[in-house]
């Protein structure tokens, strides 16, 4: 019974060293890979926000002429525009205040325009 376990034992293999340092870095060029490829969907994902929120107040800007017959003198503290008579409207226009996200809205009052900067270029 001893010689069999013993030629059992014997023919046992496991894996090499080698075979385990090239599975190890084949796992860290796939990761690798996923790294970068979720980066560049928070990329997109940054642009895309900063071009919605600039449509938004492009949005209330035009819908601020409707009503007042002028563009707004600007955007206050609190992304909100100033009315004539001092009080706001648009609570809340964008997400967050400009360049939190990397990018920039500035509005002009003179004609209404909106553009961005950063993240996302609407000119």
């Amino acid at each position: 019974m001893m010689p069999k376990l013993r030629k059992l034992q014997q023919s046992e293999s496991g894996f090499t060293l080698i075979e385990l340092l090239i599975v190890i870095v084949i796992l860290g060029i796939l990761a690798a890979i996923v790294v970068f490829a979720v980066a560049g969907i928070t990329d997109r994902g940054n642009a895309a926000a900063c071009k919605a929120d600039a449509k938004t107040v492009e949005v209330a800007s035009e819908a601020y002429y409707a009503k007042y017959g002028a563009y707004a003198s600007g955007i206050g503290a609190t992304n909100n525009f100033n009315t004539h008579d001092g009080t706001l409207i648009g609570e809340g226009l964008i997400r967050d205040t400009p360049g939190n996200n990397g990018y920039t809205i500035s509005y002009a009052p003179s004609n209404g325009k909106v553009t961005a900067s950063g993240a996302c270029t609407i000119t």
